[in-house]
This record gives C-alpha cells, sequence and structure tokens, in this order.
C-alpha cells in the first residue's frame, strides 16, 4: 500500500475531501429527521409566537382527522404546544383511546363552530403534525399558566384556580402536543 502523503499518490488531501464528503452527504441526508424532531415546520414558529390560539384535531389511527376540532389557548414552551382541557372531553378522551397523534393549525380564526354551520378557515394557517401526551409535571403546569397570565390577561382570572384544581383533582390534564 502507498503512503498517502507521498507525491503521486492520491495524498492525504484526497482523503480528507473525501472523509468530509462522506460526513456532509450523511449529515444532509439526516437533518431533516433531526430537526423535525421537537422544532416546529418553518414558518410555524413565528406564527406560534404571534397566535393567541390553536386549532386541534386528533389523527386516527390511519391517518385521518377526527370530526373533533376546536380552537384552545396555548403555550409554546420547550418546542411543545401545551394545553389544560377538562379530562371528559375529545382531546383527552381521544389520548385515552390510544390516539397520540394530532394535526395543530395557529392562528386566530374565530370560532369554529357557528350557527350557519362550520368555518373551516383555520386549514388555510400554519399546521404541523404532533404527538401528543398527558403531561404530569407541577413545574409545567405552573409555567402554562404563567404563559396564560401573560396571552390572556383579561379571562385568566376566571381561570386560573380552575385549571390548578382541576389538574390536581384529575378532572383536567395538562397534553403536550410534540411536532413530529
Amino acid at each position: 500500500m502507498r503512503d498517502p502523503r507521498r507525491r503521486g499518490g492520491p495524498g492525504i488531501r484526497h482523503l480528507i475531501d473525501r472523509r468530509t464528503f462522506l460526513l456532509a452527504t450523511a449529515a444532509a441526508a439526516l437533518a431533516p429527521r433531526l430537526l423535525a424532531r421537537g422544532a416546529a415546520p418553518a414558518g410555524v414558529e413565528a406564527a406560534l409566537a404571534a397566535s393567541p390560539l390553536v386549532y386541534v384535531s386528533p389523527l386516527l389511527a390511519d391517518g385521518r382527522e377526527s370530526r373533533c376540532h376546536g380552537e384552545v389557548w396555548f403555550a409554546w414552551i420547550d418546542g411543545s404546544a401545551v394545553i389544560i382541557t377538562a379530562s371528559d372531553r375529545w382531546k383527552a378522551r381521544a389520548l385515552q383511546r390510544g390516539l397520540d397523534r394530532a394535526r395543530l393549525w395557529v392562528g386566530d380564526h374565530g370560532p369554529w363552530k357557528r350557527a350557519l354551520g362550520p368555518d373551516e378557515g383555520f386549514r388555510q394557517a400554519p399546521s404541523f403534525e404532533a404527538r401528543a401526551a398527558i403531561a404530569k409535571n407541577a413545574a409545567l403546569l405552573d409555567r402554562v399558566l404563567a404563559d396564560y397570565e401573560r396571552k390572556y390577561p383579561a379571562e385568566i382570572g376566571r381561570w386560573r384556580d380552575k385549571m390548578r384544581q382541576g389538574v390536581a383533582d384529575g378532572s383536567r390534564v395538562v397534553i403536550r402536543y410534540t411536532p413530529v
């Protein structure tokens, strides 16, 4: 075998260039998968920072959306949309049935259900798919409520104690939706 440092052979520069090329190719192939875990898609981050609401729809086992949609308050914490909901509502019941995937749309498009039929304007908003999980973490609850204080100052006074007590007694749950 030839010494790669000797003139006339491929040289060390060739070996380094090939190694760099292979590493860069592997990194480029893996980057979308690595970046997608726990990160909102491009364009959604800005919407999440500005929006007071997300619209949530659990996904069925075959990937179709359920017929349940709804606009909800949320906090964007550590790369996840976190909500507080009653444990008997469809978002929590979907998780109890093993439906741990959801689609979220970001923005305020008014109530989804209206007297003259559903308004699906939210479907034009930035969206992402997420894994849902019930979070049982007092520190996370405190962070969500602190964010709610900032985002919903006029309404949170009526809900803060109900939310905190409900999570304590099990009548409410904290759900974390992490982008996939």
